[in-house]
């Protein structure tokens, strides 16, 4: 039987570029595919800005010439392997250069128009006829709109399926008609508010959504959130129109990178029958952000952009309440809005024993975050899927989360009368409700600590490997070909 095709076109991803949880997807899943029967390959930007290192695996395969409307542009096309996976890049200076991947509005759906029709008129010049292609968030939302309205009568595209997947409902490429009309070459008439068209602006978010065959988003609980006026962005109303073509798929980790038996970023590895590496573990990380070092006061980490969404507007209201009264200590790495940034700082100040800070990112630091502490706090506003919650819970770091998007889908709270639960929850978005909850996770931790262990266990032999993740797309993707 011949291997089903699949392309995977996005933006970033790991090892070539992230600045988000979309590069972990995108740079992980494909490996997780059975490999007999799947060729997954990836298709991403070949931006400068990528890693240094990387640049001398990338091997030049061809050139050709996209026409963007009235603009005729320069297309080169490189390949390397990584992880046993093909990945492709799409090379071309006037768009990709630039110290970062993405910069104004403006001058990025310009850039990644050109970047979805280049992915498509590379397909008979590298030889690779994809069944489906599957499409990631905004900047390839006119991918399928190019498939049909402009590709669809060529015979080598006929046939290509869709698949659309949403990371983040907010972020949607919105911009001018008339601009967007004159980047694309579009016709006219699909930019009307049943297809391209939003609130006077043209939509790439919605095109992906209109044109694509199927729609996939990171969690059940967000497939159903983003079909209501409250987590829809104001595309609900559409969302429910294609409700039976959406499903919710929740990420996963790359179990051989979190592993706490094996972890290189960790001088004391543990497993699931040997929790003691932990302590140790706990104690290095009080010790290097300054903290008293005390095994029974309870460590509570934060890894996350410090933004809003991420639910620190209710860290801020509560923190001098938490770090005055309660035996508990933070430790907070992040970057972000200022204010967040500014917070956290203020606090370490007052209290250099009990909050630990580090304003930046750094992937030893998460990990050791993840391994030594004892819970997680993500009370974010909406989150639709979460990664950090699935890698605490692999080093036995019990998450207390709001029950929004995928932390409700991953995240199953402590129930005292049957001793169930892998974590602590909360679900109104509340500073009070979420200091309850802490305060509840604090008393078991303290008084109940069997319970604890027997928490940290269950977290830890939970499966969110990409592994459950790959069979949910494979499902898709043979539906959608009728195997």
């Amino acid at each position: 039987m011949d291997k089903m095709k699949i392309l995977m076109a996005a933006s970033e991803a790991i090892p070539y570029m992230k600045t988000g949880g979309l590069a972990d997807v995108v740079g992980s899943l494909p490996k997780y595919f059975d490999k007999d029967r799947y060729d997954v390959r990836v298709i991403l930007p070949k931006y400068k800005c990528m890693d240094d290192k990387l640049l001398p695996q990338l091997k030049f395969v061809c050139h050709f010439y996209v026409n963007l409307n009235w603009r005729r542009q320069y297309v080169g096309i490189f390949t390397s392997q990584y992880d046993g996976v093909t990945y492709y890049f799409v090379d071309n200076e006037f768009y990709f250069a630039g110290d970062k991947p993405y910069n104004n509005i403006y001058e990025d759906v310009e850039k990644f128009a050109f970047f979805s029709k280049a992915v498509l008129e590379a397909l008979p010049v590298i030889d690779f006829a994809p069944d489906v292609i599957h499409c990631n968030d905004w900047q390839t939302g006119l991918l399928p709109v190019f498939l049909k309205t402009v590709y669809g009568s060529d015979n080598f595209y006929a046939g290509i399926k869709t698949v659309f997947t949403i990371h983040n409902m907010k972020f949607q490429g919105r911009w001018k008609i008339k601009e967007v009309a004159d980047v694309t070459g579009l016709p006219e008439h699909i930019f009307n508010s049943g297809e391209l068209e939003f609130y006077g602006e043209a939509n790439y978010l919605k095109g992906g959504i209109v044109y694509a065959d199927e729609i996939t988003t990171v969690s059940p609980t967000y497939a159903d959130e983003i079909c209501t006026p409250e987590g829809g962005e104001g595309l609900d109303g559409l969302m429910l129109e294609r409700r039976r073509h959406l499903r919710g798929i929740v990420n996963g980790i790359d179990y051989d990178v979190f592993n706490p038996m094996k972890d290189t970023y960790l001088d004391k590895h543990f497993s699931v029958r040997e929790l003691s590496g932990k302590v140790v573990n706990k104690r290095q990380l009080q010790e290097k952000y300054g903290l008293a070092v005390d095994k029974d006061v309870m460590l509570i980490g934060i890894v996350s952009r410090l933004t809003k969404q991420k639910g620190f507007d209710l860290v801020a209201y509560v923190m001098e309440e938490m770090l005055s009264t309660m035996n508990v200590q933070f430790i907070v790495q992040g970057t972000g809005e200022q204010q967040y940034e500014e917070m956290f700082n203020y606090f370490h100040g007052r209290y250099p024993q009990k909050l630990g800070v580090y304003i930046g990112y750094s992937e030893e630091n998460a990990h050791e975050i993840y391994a030594g502490c004892d819970a997680f706090l993500m009370p974010s506003l909406f989150e639709p899927c979460g990664l950090s919650q699935l890698m605490s819970m692999r080093y036995g770091t019990l998450p207390i989360v709001r029950e929004t998007g995928g932390l409700k889908d991953t995240v199953v709270p402590y129930n005292e009368y049957e001793n169930t639960g892998d974590g602590f929850s909360f679900a109104n978005y509340n500073a009070h409700d979420m200091l309850h909850v802490i305060k509840y996770a604090l008393d078991v931790f303290e008084n109940h600590k069997d319970r604890w262990q027997e928490m940290m266990q269950r977290a830890m032999r939970h499966d969110f490997s990409w592994k459950a993740s790959a069979k949910e797309y494979e499902k898709l993707y043979d539906m959608l070909l009728g195997n």
